[in-house]
């Protein structure tokens, strides 16, 4: 399959076909998989530490989920121009975001992140929602690159098919080692004080997220599970996944253009607001 490979500092210009990636998106339940995303992006010490230098993630965490939503939903259902833009926005914003050992713009935390984010939405598609992987999943992992591509990753430098990135995933995950500071910020994310009003939907989060880890990585953070927690789980993701399916696609993903919509107005406020005085500001 055709990489959407950019040049160095660069972001794609042509249309790609995302296809595949925006019907994954599309479907709400994805979002089931966000907290397993995030928690193995900062098992990764390099990007704990970037996170704990230089984030307001603890104090504004809604802020902060926002913003990354923002940046998927453009980048996956906006025009490529709208993703051009994005991408180098942050990547201006990644330039300043530098310590001993990690830097924003670092290619290879680059596709550790995105990894993530593929490896959560496959994870929910095909173990809780019971969809077939195969030649969609092969299909989503090349598409999803773009993600990562229109903020400059180097070309050739994710797992170039499926198969690669099984692999790379699996090295990773058996490699990694969750520090003090990822720890600090996993309590940060599962047990938010600004989030305390969110009580009942904060536990559930967290008994999901921690269920939907994978176990080397759980166990690094000290987080506790057991078979029954498990059965429990999987029961409950079971039966919604059940009704869920009933649900038809369509009337599932109408909320894609509302998102959009939002997420254009949202980025627009904070172009506005952080725009340097007299430049000026994104459409």
């Amino acid at each position: 399959m055709d990489s959407h490979a950019a040049a160095p500092g660069s972001a794609p210009q042509a249309a790609p076909d995302l296809s595949v990636l925006r019907l994954l998106a599309a479907e709400p339940a994805v979002m089931l998989g966000a907290g397993r995303a995030l928690l193995l992006q900062v098992a990764h010490p390099k990007v704990a530490q970037g996170v704990a230098d230089h984030s307001d993630l603890r104090e504004r965490p809604l802020d902060r989920l926002l913003g990354t939503l923002d940046f998927l939903t453009i980048v996956t259902f906006g025009t490529p121009e709208e993703a051009a833009r994005m991408g180098r926005a942050i990547r201006r914003a990644h330039e300043r975001i530098t310590g001993p050992g990690y830097s924003g713009n670092d290619p290879d935390l680059q596709v550790w992140i995105n990894a993530t984010l593929i490896d959560a939405a496959l994870y929910v598609y095909e173990n809780v929602l019971r969809s077939p992987g195969g030649d969609l999943a092969a299909a989503y992992v090349d598409q999803a690159r773009y993600v990562a591509d229109v903020l400059g990753c180097p070309p050739g430098a994710q797992p170039a098919d499926l198969a690669a990135f099984r692999r790379y995933m699996d090295d990773m995950i058996g490699s990694l080692e969750v520090t003090d500071t990822g720890r600090e910020i996993m309590r940060a994310v599962l047990w938010s004080r600004k989030l305390r009003w969110m009580g009942p939907a904060l536990r559930l989060n967290r008994f999901v997220t921690t269920g939907l880890l994978p176990e080397p990585i759980r166990e690094g953070y000290g987080l506790p599970w057991s078979a029954r927690r498990d059965r429990i789980l999987w029961s409950l993701l079971n039966v919604n996944a059940a009704v869920y399916r009933r649900v038809p696609r369509r009337l599932r993903q109408a909320g894609v253009p509302l998102a959009l919509w939002s997420s254009r107005r949202r980025v627009a406020r904070r172009s506005r607001r952080y725009a340097p005085r007299g430049e000026p500001t994104a459409a």
